[in-house]
């Protein structure tokens, strides 16, 4: 998928052992505003997806990384399901925790299913877009 890296799958025994200086970690109830200058500090953002029904993270997301340019790592967290790494990967998310139960085998193929979109996303623009931009220089 372009030279941008994929998102990392994580079991929760990886996510423990992943230990950081300064994590940021918040409710999906949360506004990401009210935390901008503790984000602004953190190594991770850890945003919690209390069941996979619940989307309120991904906005969380995009709005972390375009809008208070938060460049470290961003990590999902809860009923983190093999079918919603790509949404989050799109929406800025940079590690996931699956949940309990999801084989990280499994949500590898989910992910290498599709290596390229047509539409832009928080990482990347569009593909007619970096023409445009291309042709202008």
């Amino acid at each position: 998928m372009n030279a941008q890296s994929r998102i990392r799958i994580l079991a929760a025994a990886e996510h423990l052992a992943d230990a950081v200086t300064h994590v940021v970690t918040l409710d999906n109830d949360a506004d990401p505003f009210a935390y901008g200058e503790a984000i602004a500090q953190a190594e991770r953002v850890e945003l919690h997806f209390p069941n996979f029904t619940d989307g309120r993270a991904f906005s969380q997301a995009y709005l972390i990384r375009r809008r208070l340019g938060f460049s470290g790592d961003l990590r999902a967290t809860g009923d983190v399901l093999a079918d919603q790494l790509i949404q989050m990967e799109r929406t800025g998310f940079s590690s996931a925790v699956l949940a309990e139960g999801v084989d990280p085998a499994d949500a590898q193929r989910q992910l290498d299913r599709f290596a390229a979109f047509y539409q832009g996303d928080v990482a990347r623009d569009a593909p007619f877009r970096r023409r445009e931009v291309q042709a202008e220089n």
